[in-house]
């Protein structure tokens, strides 16, 4: 009995820490800056400007950083030291993701009358749809600070490697299970899957760019620190 309260004890002192950073907008001490750790990996932060699905800046996204839980920034080194041998190496799109920014896009999904940026990101969904077909959600993974987007480069050019569908594409074509693509469209996705699983990731069937640290550290945590 004397343990499990040490245990809750320690539970409660983390949480209240958590709480803490979120209420004072400090980094937690158990997120990083991957640039920082991985120097040599590309950025495209879409949330940061203007390129993305609501074709302006997303809330909470103040500063060309990038924060990921230590965990999963270890294991994306593994990742970035394998690719480097091949001459690759990874693009992040996107990793920790404020809470505030999810609740931006739940604001922007329900103005049906905003689309500005419907050509480039979902040609073929109608906006309405974006709750019920699952794009957007309340919460998501990326709030927990273990999830990142990202998607293979070649070093010697900084391209990226052709998936077969841009990043945050609504559609089908962005599934893992999307077959009308080319066999090196197929082979890029299924290489860029296959060295993630390798070392600890998950994915989601419906966007190919997507992955999770699956022994991630804050499984039920959302944090809310804007990037700084």
């Amino acid at each position: 009995m004397r343990n499990i309260n040490i245990i809750r004890l320690f539970s409660l002192f983390g949480l209240i820490i958590l709480l803490s950073c979120q209420k004072n907008h400090s980094i937690p001490s158990a997120f990083v800056n991957l640039k920082k750790l991985i120097p040599n990996l590309e950025l495209d932060l879409r949330y940061k400007g203007n390129h993305n699905f609501m074709g302006r800046p997303v809330r909470g996204y103040e500063a060309n950083k990038l924060y990921i839980t230590l965990e999963a920034a270890n294991a994306l080194k593994k990742v970035q030291k394998e690719l480097n041998q091949e001459g690759l190496g990874i693009k992040v799109y996107d990793a920790y993701r404020p809470q505030r920014a999810v609740q931006n896009f739940m604001e922007w999904a329900k103005n049906i009358d905003d689309t500005i940026a419907k050509r480039e990101f979902y040609p073929e969904v109608d906006k309405k749809d974006l709750f019920v077909l699952g794009y957007i959600a309340e919460k998501s993974g990326h709030s927990r600070g273990s999830t990142v987007d990202l998607t293979i480069i070649e070093l010697s050019n900084k391209k990226e490697i052709d998936m077969g569908s841009a990043f945050d594409f609504f559609g089908i074509q962005s599934h893992h299970d999307y077959t009308l693509l080319s066999e090196q469209q197929i082979s890029n996705r299924l290489k860029l899957r296959t060295i993630m699983e390798k070392y600890g990731f998950k994915t989601i069937e419906e966007e190919w760019w997507h992955y999770t640290l699956k022994n991630e550290p804050f499984p039920e945590s959302y944090f809310d620190f804007p990037i700084r």
